[in-house]
């Protein structure tokens, strides 16, 4: 079955951190899809644990840190193996495939390349913004503590 760069970068970036990219390119024994969807299962459990402790809470950072990962993952493997030639695709993941089935990815693949570049660089500077400054918010509450 010939494999679309196409849909891997469009399940990449459409469905960051759910591994869907990979199983589509391996099948159920790919390492990395397992390994994207349980952090990404994690992130979500730790968002949900954040919410209920009022952003105060070690392991519920720890995990929605494991999601992060994973969904920022996705858009890099979309990044990475959208920008790779159709002819080092093909040989990777259509081998042996005719000449006029060979991939010609165009536009669509480079748009979520592009998006998900822009995605992803959004995210991270959120994640940083908010991170950084629940740190220091901590870090007031614990001199205030200290100052009474």
């Amino acid at each position: 079955m010939k494999k679309s760069k196409l849909l891997f970068c469009a399940l990449g970036f459409l469905l960051p951190g759910s591994g869907l990219n990979c199983f589509y390119l391996q099948g159920l024994k790919s390492f990395w899809a397992w390994v994207q969807l349980f952090a990404l299962i994690g992130g979500v459990a730790g968002w949900v644990i954040l919410k209920g402790a009022h952003f105060h809470s070690a392991p519920g950072w720890v995990l929605v840190t494991f999601g992060f990962i994973a969904i920022e993952a996705s858009w890099l493997t979309t990044i990475a193996f959208g920008l790779r030639l159709d002819e080092k695709w093909d040989a990777q993941f259509n081998p042996g495939i005719e000449e006029h089935r060979r991939s010609r990815s165009g536009w669509p693949v480079i748009l979520t390349v592009i998006f998900s570049l822009v995605f992803g660089a959004g995210v991270m500077m959120t994640f940083l913004a908010v991170s950084f400054e629940q740190f220091f918010i901590s870090q007031i509450h614990e001199a205030k503590k200290l100052s009474q």
